[in-house]
């Protein structure tokens, strides 16, 4: 068994989602839950998105990436996963101005509203009537 000493770790949430990766150099693969990344996601606009810190840096078909992803839906998990890829390019390299630059080593503060007693959803009220 080989021992690959270049693997990045980083670790990225929104919403609900939590997605663990691992870039090991390599040709481009995303492999999620031991699934591939176009397979898991459904869309290839949500693969897309999650990629696209690949794209700013210029390391396209550097990495190859392995996820584990708990929690939220596919949506929430896209946006982990591109949260989590530029985590780990940061100790892959010096990419820290241009992730900055793209906003993507913030994490999405944007949760889901509770639902309130007496309401039909967060916000939604029962319909008024005067008589």
């Amino acid at each position: 068994m080989t021992t690959n000493d270049a693997v990045y770790l980083g670790t990225g949430r929104r919403k609900n989602a939590i997605m663990r990766v691992r870039l090991v150099p390599g040709s481009g693969k995303v492999t999620v839950n031991g699934r591939d990344g176009a397979e898991y996601f459904g869309r290839q606009a949500l693969l897309n998105f999650a990629l696209a810190p690949f794209r700013v840096t210029d390391t396209t078909d550097h990495f190859d990436v392995i996820a584990n992803a708990s929690g939220g839906g596919i949506s929430g998990q896209s946006g982990a996963l591109r949260h989590a890829i530029a985590r780990a390019l940061l100790t892959a390299g010096d990419y820290r101005a241009e992730l900055k630059k793209a906003g993507f080593l913030t994490r999405d503060p944007r949760m889901v509203e509770r639902k309130k007693y007496g309401l039909k959803k967060a916000r939604k009220r029962p319909q008024f009537s005067k008589r």
